[in-house]
C-alpha cells in the first residue's frame, strides 16, 4: 500500500497519479476516513491509559463505577470506528504506487514505448500453422479431453510437448541460478491476507483470483504471491540483502474480462506453470535490480533465439503495486494482428520494481547495518524494497518455440539450449 504520509502530504499529486492509472479512487473520502479514524483511535488511547492509571491505585467503589463506564465507552468506540476502518482499508488498497518519472504519462493502455527489438520476425517460405494447428497435427496439445475433465480453457501437453514444459523448467532455474537466485517450489494457495498486502484484488466481479470456498485462502495467480509473502511480518538485516529467489508454481487466474481480448489455444488460459523470479532488495539497490532481473529475461529468450522486443508500461498499462514495469513481447506467427493479418507481438515476461508499496502490505522491513544511521538499538528500521520478473510462462513460451521453430517439411526444431534437458532435436509427425 502506498505510504498513508504521502497521501496526506501530497494529496494533489497522489489524484493526478491516480487519474494516470486509471485507478477509480475517492481520495478526499480516503481523508475524511483518516481524519475520522484517527479522532476515535485517539479518543480511545487516552481512556484506556487513564483505565491503566487507575488500575494501579486502590480501587474504591467510585474508581470502579468510573472505569466501568470507561470500558463501556471503549467498546462503544471500537463498535463505531469497525466500519469507518473498513471503508478505509478498502480505498487504500485501491490507491496505485507512484510513477517513475521515465514511465510515458497516458490514458491509452496500448501507448507502451518500444524499447528494443531483438532479432525481426521470422520470415517463411511456406504458410505457417498456428500452435494449435501444431498441436493437434502433432499429437501435442488436447483441448477436447481437457474440455471434457476440466471445462474450457484448460489442456493437456503430451508426448514431446510434455517433455518440453520440463526441460523449460530446467533451464529457466539453471540460467536464473547462475545469477545468485535461490531455487523453490511453492505451494498454490496463500492467505487472502498475503494477496490484498501485495495489491491483488481477489474480491470483486473482475478479480483475476479463485476463491477456496470457506476458507480464507486463494489460488495463486503468479509465484510473486507467494514470494511476496515469504518474509512477511519479518525485519531482514542488511548485509543478507538482496535476498534472490527463483520459484516453480502452478498459476491459476480466472480470466474474467478476458472475453474480448486474443485467447486461442493455450494463449489466454485458467492454468499454467511459470517460473518467477523476485527480489527483496534496499530502496538504493531496487532500479538496478529492476535492470538485472530484465537482463536475465532478455538472457533467457536469447538462448531460446525467439524473436522479441521490450515495452516500457506507460502510466494506463501499470498494475496497481508497480512504479514501473518492462515486458518482453515475442513474435508469435499465429497470432492475428490487429489489421486481421498472421503474426503480431504478445507479452510473454513481464518485470516489476513495486518499491515499498507491498512490503508496507505485508509488514516487511530491513535494519540498516550503517553505524551512521544507528538509533541506538542497532540500526534504522525501513521497509524495503520488492520487484519481481517472469523467468518463464508456460503456455506463451511454449506457442512461441513451437509456431517460430516450424519446418517446411512439418517437423518442429527443438532450441539448442533445451535439447540437453530432451532426448530429441526435433519433433516429428507421428
Amino acid at each position: 500500500m502506498l505510504d498513508l504520509k504521502i497521501i496526506r502530504e501530497k494529496t494533489k499529486e497522489v489524484k493526478a497519479n491516480c487519474q494516470n492509472r486509471l485507478a477509480k479512487v475517492d481520495i478526499d473520502r480516503l481523508l475524511e476516513l483518516d481524519n475520522q479514524r484517527r479522532e476515535v483511535l485517539a479518543k480511545i488511547d487516552d481512556l484506556r491509559a487513564k483505565r491503566n492509571t487507575s488500575s494501579k491505585t486502590k480501587p474504591t467503589p467510585e474508581i470502579i463505577a468510573e472505569m466501568k463506564s470507561v470500558g463501556e465507552e471503549i467498546k462503544k468506540l471500537e463498535e463505531s470506528v469497525e466500519p469507518i476502518e473498513t471503508e478505509f482499508g478498502e480505498l487504500l488498497l485501491r490507491v496505485p504506487n507512484l510513477t517513475h518519472p521515465d514511465v510515458v504519462v497516458s490514458t491509452n493502455e496500448d501507448d507502451n514505448p518500444i524499447l528494443e527489438v531483438v532479432k525481426e520476425p521470422n520470415k517463411f517460405d511456406f504458410e505457417p500453422l498456428d500452435h494449435v494447428q501444431l498441436g493437434e497435427k502433432m499429437d501435442l496439445i488436447d483441448f477436447d479431453r481437457a474440455i471434457k475433465v476440466s471445462g474450457a480453457k484448460f489442456y493437456y501437453l503430451k508426448n514431446e510437448l510434455a517433455v518440453i514444459e520440463f526441460a523449460l523448467i530446467q533451464y529457466a532455474l539453471s540460467v536464473a541460478m547462475k545469477h545468485g537466485f535461490i531455487p523453490f517450489s511453492t505451494p498454490d494457495l496463500a492467505k487472502r491476507e498475503v494477496l490484498e498486502g501485495l495489491g491483488f484484488s481477489p474480491r470483486g466481479e473482475s478479480t483475476q483470483i479463485y476463491n477456496v470456498e470457506n476458507s480464507d485462502l486463494c489460488l495463486i495467480g503468479t509465484a510473486e504471491i507467494t514470494m511476496g509473502g515469504y518474509h512477511k511480518d519479518e525485519v531482514l538485516d542488511e548485509s543478507d540483502l538482496p535476498k534472490k529467489y527463483v520459484a516453480v508454481s502452478h498459476c491459476f487466474r480466472t480470466e474474467a474480462g478476458a472475453y474480448s481480448k486474443f485467447s486461442k489455444g493455450i494463449f489466454r488460459v485458467h492454468q499454467f506453470t511459470k517460473v518467477e523470479m523476485f527480489q527483496y532488495t534496499t530502496p538504493e539497490n531496487s532500479e538496478s535490480a529492476h535492470q538485472e532481473i530484465l537482463k536475465i529475461e532478455k538472457e533467457i529468450f536469447d538462448g531460446l533465439e525467439i524473436p522479441y522486443r521490450i515495452i516500457d508500461h506507460c502510466t494506463a498499462d501499470l498494475g496497481t503495486p508497480a512504479i514501473r514495469t518492462y515486458d518482453l513481447e515475442a513474435w508469435m506467427p499465429g497470432k492475428p494482428s490487429k489489421d486481421d493479418k498472421l503474426g503480431d507481438w504478445a507479452e510473454i515476461t513481464s518485470t516489476s520494481n513495486c518499491t515499498d508499496f507491498q512490503s508496507r502490505g505485508l509488514n516487511i522491513k530491513y535494519k540498516s547495518s550503517d553505524p551512521k544511521s544507528s538509533d541506538g538499538a542497532g540500526g534504522k528500521v525501513d521497509y524495503l524494497h520488492m520487484l519481481n520478473g517472469t523467468a518463464i510462462a508456460m503456455p506463451r513460451a511454449i506457442i512461441a518455440i513451437l509456431e517460430n521453430n516450424q519446418q517446411k517439411d512439418g517437423s518442429i526444431l527443438v532450441p539448442k539450449v533445451l535439447q540437453k534437458y530432451c532426448d530429441f532435436k526435433k519433433i516429428e509427425r507421428k
